[in-house]
């Protein structure tokens, strides 16, 4: 589940959306069925109720959908996600979980570089999906490989979509970063992984992924250095210089976009998403409050969005901005509730990083590395949302309800009964706190 969910569209490149559809259908009857049997401790009062508001909402906007079929259809893939990224926080411990994210991120990176390997020595030429090759030039948003790995272009993977590799090369050099700091096994091998995470990453060269590493670097920093306050009243200097780093950065960024953009190889207007934006928000003034019906992603099938909008003569099938497309699916109230979802979930997962975990009189015991997974992979897709669509399904979604879930259930690593249930299946005995 949690490659189909880092993998994107992969699955329809190379066996089409019937197949794929199938097989994320078939992982949430799976899911359902094992959760049934398995019956793993789960505090439901303890859920991610603003996803849930935010769920039920876009369940609301069936009544007044201007395109019902595709809100059906994409309400299906948000509950099956959903669910599934329940199952997964219920069924493992952090330790599982965050070993189980690297197992899937591993598997991602190596078929990427296989793929592209195989594309460049045995194919020889651009490969559209379907695993035809293609001769005759066409446009290259249409490829699933560009052929680009000798010649020094960008890379795609087997998502198809450079925008799509690099975030997920981003995610994978923090999970294998924070295995290592937690002192897993095997540590010379995740140190390979980190190279080839970073040479994908480098290759997708995704100007809105830099942005998101520098991002993830300074809140990394910062985590680091309120964990090594004594006072209360200390961590107020460092709350500041992060408001006043990150709000003069994201001025800077706007200011002087086109000098960036075009060190960066990316025009001004964020490659014709401006365009797009102004399109999306006349379109969404005109129902502001409820907004037009859920619909993520936009299904080009449907005629609301079967040219509407094109780009390289191709239908677009999203705003390119997280907050700009629920604006126009779910209006104002949607996005007031989406903004509550990633409030709580980076209110819960900052503290969750930076206190020290403390269930009694002690006040010593030492951070876990893992506690700082959550935060780090939020920064990834908060700043990924600003010029992408993308978190609000695949990985992005499932690691946004799963971490939030988790750390509600279990706040403290390695304590509790969401921690315990696991080893107490496989028969092992509970290490107990002295």
């Amino acid at each position: 589940m949690l490659f189909t969910a880092f993998a994107g569209t992969a699955w329809v490149n190379a066996f089409g959306e019937s197949i794929t559809a199938a097989i994320v259908i078939g992982a949430g009857v799976v899911s359902l069925a094992l959760w049934a049997v398995v019956r793993p401790p789960v505090q439901w009062r303890r859920l991610p109720w603003f996803v849930v508001a935010y769920s039920v909402w876009a369940l609301a906007s069936l009544l007044w959908s201007a395109w019902p079929l595709a809100s059906a259809l994409t309400l299906l893939l948000l509950f099956l996600t959903m669910l599934q990224s329940l199952f997964v926080g219920s069924v493992l411990t952090w330790h599982e979980l965050v070993r189980a994210v690297a197992s899937a991120l591993k598997w991602v990176l190596m078929l990427s570089l296989l793929f592209e390997l195989w594309v460049a020595v045995f194919v020889g030429v651009p490969l559209l999906p379907g695993f035809v090759a293609r001769t005759e030039p066409v446009d290259p948003i249409f490829y699933w490989s560009r052929d680009n790995l000798f010649d020094g272009g960008r890379i795609q993977g087997i998502m198809g979509n450079a925008n799509l590799l690099a975030p997920v090369a981003l995610l994978a050099i923090v999970v294998f970063a924070v295995r290592i700091a937690a002192r897993a096994p095997r540590r010379g091998l995740l140190w390979a992984w980190i190279v080839l995470a970073a040479y994908l990453f480098y290759r997708a060269g995704s100007a809105t992924a830099y942005v998101a590493a520098a991002g993830t670097a300074l809140v990394l920093v910062t985590i680091l250095l309120m964990r090594r306050t004594r006072q209360p009243g200390e961590r107020t200097r460092y709350y500041i210089g992060y408001a006043v780093l990150g709000l003069g950065g994201a001025a800077a960024l706007w200011l002087w976009r086109d000098p960036i953009f075009t060190a960066l190889g990316r025009s001004a207007d964020l490659t014709g998403r401006e365009r797009i934006w102004e399109i999306v928000a006349a379109k969404a003034s005109e129902r502001p409050v409820t907004g037009w019906g859920f619909a993520t992603p936009w299904l080009p099938t449907d005629p609301a969005f079967d040219g509407w909008i094109i780009d390289h003569d191709q239908t677009v099938m999203q705003a390119h901005s997280v907050w700009v497309d629920v604006y126009l699916q779910l209006g104002i109230i949607g996005l007031v509730l989406l903004g509550f979802v990633y409030l709580a979930y980076a209110w819960r997962a900052w503290f969750f990083a930076v206190d020290r975990p403390r269930w009694d009189l002690r006040a010593d015991r030492p951070y876990s590395a893992l506690t700082l997974l959550p935060s780090l992979f939020g920064t990834i897709v908060l700043v990924q949302g600003l010029a992408e669509s993308g978190p609000l399904l695949a990985w992005g979604w499932m690691l946004l309800v799963m971490f939030g879930a988790k750390i509600k259930q279990s706040p403290i690593v390695g304590v509790g009964p969401a921690e315990h249930s696991a080893a107490i299946e496989r028969g092992e005995p509970l290490k107990q706190e002295p």
